[in-house]
């Protein structure tokens, strides 16, 4: 490792940014996980969202915004190809409030791509090591939502 590089120095470039640490990281991992998700024909944040759908039926854009970091303008451009395919559909509650659930073919497309994600889940752990990745995992989400 390039302690000049990647340690904490008091160089003011690129590689001493944490912004730039953290995408280059972000980009690293979603790029492992695309991989392993492609033979199922869904990305790593269709897998997200249709897992929290699952999980949690009714979830509004604002909602799904939230839980995945995005603002609710991304969220529901995400959400067109989910309901295009069929793998999600949109309901309103109470007449102005559009909630989300996850249809048949969501949860099909979601119990067939699990064994990929879970390969993408072990490929990263293989990378990294696995306590590690474990802690980095409790660290990120700490700190994306607090409390």
């Amino acid at each position: 490792m390039h302690t000049h590089l990647y340690g904490m120095s008091e160089d003011p470039g690129p590689l001493a940014c944490h912004c730039f640490a953290a995408r280059r990281l972000a980009r690293h991992v979603t790029r492992l996980y695309e991989r392993h998700l492609a033979p199922a024909g869904i990305t790593s944040t269709q897998f997200s969202i249709l897992a929290l759908l699952r999980e949690s039926p009714g979830m509004t854009a604002s909602g799904l915004a939230e839980a995945t970091a995005m603002d609710r303008t991304t969220m529901l451009r995400a959400m067109q190809p989910l309901e295009r395919g069929g793998l999600a559909a949109a309901r309103t509650d109470d007449g102005r409030r559009r909630g989300f659930t996850i249809t048949a073919a969501g949860r099909a497309k979601l119990a067939e791509a699990a064994p990929l994600w879970e390969a993408a889940q072990q490929a990263y752990e293989a990378e990294i090591g696995r306590e590690r990745a474990r802690h980095l995992r409790r660290d990120l989400l700490d700190i994306t939502h607090p409390g």
